[in-house]
């Protein structure tokens, strides 16, 4: 037996000995080995239904063997059966000596079905790095392997086993990215290839890409192949990609030579893939609100709810800043007609009327199915778009900063200048890794970006209510004298400050990492230069417009200044409370009731929806008897005087 496979094998054999209502990721992940190194290696025992290599054939029994055992010992799932089955099956081809070709095929099969009914983690959270992936390979790899990978490095001399040669193309046809991981996870028992699960998942998933493109060289044609043929674009998608063998992808391509093009390409640019799983997304959407129907039927409101809501939160809004980005009037469509079919649910309404709805959606799907099936956008859509989206985002954040920083320095309070800075300064660095970790480390699901972003709303809303009422009560020239008279000797203390910070950090945050979202979408759609374009005009137009406002500001004598920036503050408060209510009513923290043909102005945080009208009439009417009152105040306390 070969002394790689000998840890595989006895980890197999240790786990039948466990109880059978436990199957750890390490027993499936071991057996999912065993039958990829099956559909590899077995066609080096056996040639035209003869044994050539009695050693390996014996090892094929085995472990075909062990697998089988394996499996029968996991527990039982609606696909036990078929499982057994398939390895029983496997056993028997082994044993009769079937074809190569057909072994692999078995194999596979029960490899997928296998990690299908006991899922273990197949994928990365995004496309692997290439470049970084090379990069990791030099440092740790090249010394065995060689600088170009044909198994020729310094250090692998007189190695037993040899080091692999990754340029070898037959034995990289029967490998998948998933299969390389596999082993650059958990090493090699038996040689010098060691475990290298210290290093972040990210870095692994980076080094299995770069191993696996080595035996393939001609992305150009690989690249030029996918272009032309839709189609074919249409089966490779990112799951495909991480799991599928170039031997596989050479049945949908035509030839092997085709395949070995399209991995080289797919390899080093494995974004490309990315845009495919749009379909799947909007597929598990479909399922969903099926299934949503179906308990609604049943007379199981509350299953039917939560159902609902998985199908925006974990079906449609991955995809939601891509479509958005290309067709926004859509988007609006789809997520209005979505929040429909979960407010009749909760209203109780009647079911054919809610199928109707759901038949309607299934509609608005396939256009968006259109719309991103298309081929990468233009280079003026991509700037049209970078520029919008950071031009929209940036605004409401960038007013409420200046306004802040034009009422300190009216004050005379400079010293506070550096809460303020680290507020924004913050967010930026809070938005970006924030980014990082939920493509790298976390899933950051939908819902937790939802509640992030409705309970920021709201608190920098209630915070921006108070900040309002007390500006406008300073419009007044008494009132401001007043103030600078009580005030101006005293420095503000560090809780000031530390309110000032978190003021601007909150509402600073949530624009930066939903620019990063929709940013993210349009980037993996090419003409990445036209969007960096676009998001430079983007930051000049803001950097014009705040040196406008704080120019203007300065010229204002100060009884102006805070009423104008009271109004300014009171409008922004308006907006946020509508986005904060429209966010946790996506998240299912709050019941929807739809206004069909109600209005709908994003900018103005305006949504078709009864408590998100009611909450912005509300905090209008709480602005409008703050400044009364204040009014009130100011005028009293100027007779007093």
């Amino acid at each position: 037996m070969r002394p790689q496979l000998l840890l595989s094998v006895l980890i197999l054999c240790a786990a039948l000995l466990v109880p059978k209502a436990f199957a750890s990721e390490q027993t499936v992940a071991t057996t999912w080995r065993l039958l990829d190194y099956i559909a590899v290696d077995y066609r080096e025992a056996v040639e035209d239904g003869e044994v050539v290599n009695p050693l390996e054939y014996d090892e094929m029994l085995e472990f075909s063997a062990t697998a089988a055992e394996a499996i029968a010992g996991l527990p039982a799932v609606a696909e036990s059966g078929q499982l057994k089955q398939a390895a029983e099956a496997l056993q028997a081809a082994i044993q009769a000596k079937a074809a190569p070709d057909a072994i692999a095929t078995q194999s596979r099969a029960l490899a997928a079905l296998l990690v299908k009914a006991h899922p273990i983690p197949l994928m990365p959270t995004a496309a692997p790095q290439y470049a970084r992936g090379q990069v990791l390979y030099g440092q740790l790899c090249a010394s065995c392997h060689g600088a170009t990978g044909a198994g020729d490095g310094p250090a692998g001399a007189g190695q037993d086993p040899p080091p692999i040669d990754f340029t070898d193309r037959a034995r990289a046809d029967e490998r998948s990215v998933f299969a390389l991981y596999q082993v650059i996870d958990q090493g090699l028992e038996g040689t010098s290839m060691v475990s290298y699960a210290g290093l972040p998942v990210e870095d692994r998933w980076a080094l299995a890409t770069y191993v696996g493109a080595i035996a393939y060289t001609d992305a150009d044609a690989g690249r030029a192949l996918l272009e032309r043929d839709a189609a074919l674009r249409g089966k490779l998608d990112f799951e495909r990609y991480v799991g599928a063998t170039p031997a596989d992808l050479a049945k949908d391509a035509g030839s092997a030579e085709a395949a070995a093009a399209i991995v080289a390409y797919l390899r080093r640019h494995p974004e490309a893939t990315q845009a495919q799983d749009v379909e799947s997304s909007l597929a598990t959407s479909r399922q969903l609100l099926k299934q949503a129907m179906d308990a609604y039927r049943d007379g199981n409101a509350a299953r039917a709810k939560d159902l609902a809501l998985s199908a925006y939160l974990d079906g449609f809004e991955p995809v939601e800043p891509l479509l958005a980005s290309r067709d926004q009037p859509l988007m609006a469509r789809i997520e209005a007609a979505m929040a429909r079919v979960r407010s009749g649910i909760a209203s109780k309404a009647d079911a054919d009327t809610l199928q109707a709805q759901v038949d309607e959606l299934d509609g608005l799907f396939a256009e968006a199915e259109d719309v991103l099936a298309q081929d990468k956008s233009s280079a003026v859509a991509s700037f049209v778009a970078a520029f919008t989206i950071l031009l929209r985002e940036g605004l409401e954040a960038l007013l409420i900063v200046l306004a802040l920083v034009a009422l300190l320095r009216k004050a005379g309070r400079t010293e506070m200048m550096p809460w303020l800075h680290g507020g924004w300064v913050s967010a930026l660095a809070a938005g970006v890794a924030t980014r990082a970790l939920a493509t790298w480390v976390i899933t950051i699901s939908g819902a937790s970006r939802e509640l992030s972003e409705g309970f920021g709303s709201l608190l920098a809303a209630v915070v921006l209510v108070w900040v309002g009422i007390w500006m406008h009560g300073k419009s007044h020239a008494e009132a401001w004298q007043r103030y600078v008279r009580d005030k101006l000797g005293h420095a503000l203390g560090k809780t000031s400050g530390i309110f000032l910070l978190g003021l601007v950090f909150v509402v600073v945050y949530r624009e930066v990492f939903e620019t990063i979202l929709f940013y993210a979408a349009i980037w993996n759609q090419g003409h990445q230069g036209s969007v960096v374009a676009g998001g430079v005009a983007a930051s000049l137009v803001l950097v014009v417009i705040g040196w406008a406002m704080m120019r203007y500001s300065r010229r204002l004598p100060i009884g102006q200044f805070f009423r104008y920036s009271a109004l300014l503050i009171a409008v922004l408060a308006v907006v946020l409370i509508g986005k904060a209510v429209s966010a946790l009513q996506e998240a299912g923290y709050l019941p929807i009731t739809w206004i069909d043909g109600g209005p709908r102005v994003e900018l103005l945080g305006l949504y078709p929806t009864t408590q998100g009208i009611l909450a912005q009439v509300g905090i209008a009417l709480v602005l409008v008897v703050g400044f009364a009152l204040s009014n009130r105040s100011a005028r009293a306390s100027a007779r007093a005087a």
